[in-house]
């Protein structure tokens, strides 16, 4: 996309760090394991699998318009371990924001349900040591509802360290069923709540027009969607500010599209200033990102 046609600058709130077959099915090693685990400088010699990840993950956003993105790690990761796998991972997308923050001006963490009260530390530990910006949930990779208690009971502390919840809301899986995010996000209803993929299908557009008016405090991501014309409907009903770009790419190589949302979005009936807050100016607020 030419500098010359931009019209709007271009955060993206839904970029996963790691490898989708882990999580999705497919090669147990498909060369993206290490995406997050260099933080040096790429050097003259053949680049590692993080310099490839990296220089991927650029190229797709300079070609598609996207300035910044969200970095996230990936739900599939492998944790024999436990929580320490889980920190580990935590670590990993903190170096991965610190490596080019020009890029990726925020992280978003993981902890897991199934560890029960040994997540609450690593709450603190994401929000006071590694500065993450939010924690991320996608149960159906998790073993758990997400409206399991200790989601509900790590919500409640996210609140109150002003860590914000990002929500994998996929309507056809149960464990993430639509009214399921309504209930997280109306037992914090002073917090704002981040939804990916909650325009998924048909249907789950249609649910999430119920939704928003059942909890004011949900913002849902563009990601997944087929196309904006759904989407733009619902802004001009709920507000912009109910929306945000999000694109769900992941590790090359299953992270190797360009959006077809964005030229839909910027050819919208939609005001300039809608768009700006749709495309940058809501994540910002959100995520405590400078423009």
């Amino acid at each position: 996309m030419s500098e010359t046609k931009r019209r709007f600058r271009v955060l993206d709130v839904h970029h996963h760090v790691g490898s989708a077959f882990l999580a999705l099915g497919g090669p147990i090693d498909d060369g993206s394991r290490g995406a997050a685990s260099s933080a040096s400088t790429p050097s003259a010699a053949a680049p590692s699998p993080a310099d490839r990840e990296l220089a991927s993950r650029l190229e797709i956003m300079d070609a598609g318009g996207v300035d910044q993105a969200i970095v996230i790690p990936g739900h599939g990761y492998l944790r024999p371990r436990g929580l320490p796998d889980t920190m580990a991972e935590n670590d990993l997308i903190a170096r991965y924001r610190d490596r080019l923050p020009t890029r990726f001006p925020a992280a978003v963490g993981i902890v897991e349900p199934a560890y029960g009260d040994a997540c609450f530390a690593e709450l603190e530990r994401c929000k006071r040591e590694l500065g993450l910006a939010g924690i991320s949930f996608h149960t159906r990779f998790q073993g758990v509802s997400l409206d399991s208690r200790f989601i509900l009971a790590y919500v409640e502390k996210m609140a109150e360290l002003g860590l914000v919840p990002v929500i994998h809301a996929m309507n056809e899986t149960p464990e993430e069923a639509l009214w399921k995010l309504a209930v997280l996000a109306r037992s914090i209803p002073e917090t704002p709540v981040l939804a990916l993929d909650a325009f998924g299908s048909f249907e789950a557009t249609r649910e999430c027009s119920f939704i928003a008016e059942v909890a004011p405090n949900i913002l849902f991501d563009t990601s997944l969607s087929y196309n904006f014309d759904f989407i733009e409907e619902f802004a001009k009903r709920f507000g912009a500010e109910r929306v945000v770009f999000g694109t769900d790419l992941y590790s090359h190589p299953v992270g190797r599209r360009i959006s077809h949302l964005l030229p839909q979005i910027e050819a919208s009936s939609l005001s300039d200033a809608q768009k700006t807050a749709i495309l940058s100016g809501n994540a910002r607020r959100l995520f405590g990102v400078a423009d």
